[in-house]
């Protein structure tokens, strides 16, 4: 009974561990939720205003390296300004999934 009782606990723990690991498929959720959309369109390819940049079809690694130098600061230039406020939401981790999802579109 007490073994049962300690697996059952370590596939609980396993279970919530996973739970908050996010995955690629995870990107249009996330460009929703940490409000990507509201300033790059829908889908990235048609920014609010002409001077933010169409990020859709955006190299992976560039993308992931703007978000992550305008997090810390080490981009403050340009538009950068209007991502700094939300991107203190952001983790690496979604940043990551942001850059490839990103990447993913047309």
């Amino acid at each position: 009974m007490r073994n049962s009782r300690i697996a059952v606990s370590a596939l609980a723990a396993l279970g919530l561990a996973c739970a908050g690991s996010a995955t690629a498929a995870d990107g249009p959720t996330l460009y929703k939720t940490k409000t990507c959309i509201a300033c790059h369109g829908p889908d990235g390819g048609k920014p609010i205003l002409p001077t933010y940049p169409r990020i859709a079809g955006q190299n992976k690694d560039y993308a992931i390296n703007q978000m992550k130098d305008i997090k810390s600061g080490a981009r403050a230039n340009g538009q950068s300004a209007a991502m700094k406020g939300v991107m203190h939401l952001v983790s690496d981790e979604e940043i990551a999934i942001l850059g490839e999802w990103l990447s993913t579109l047309k």
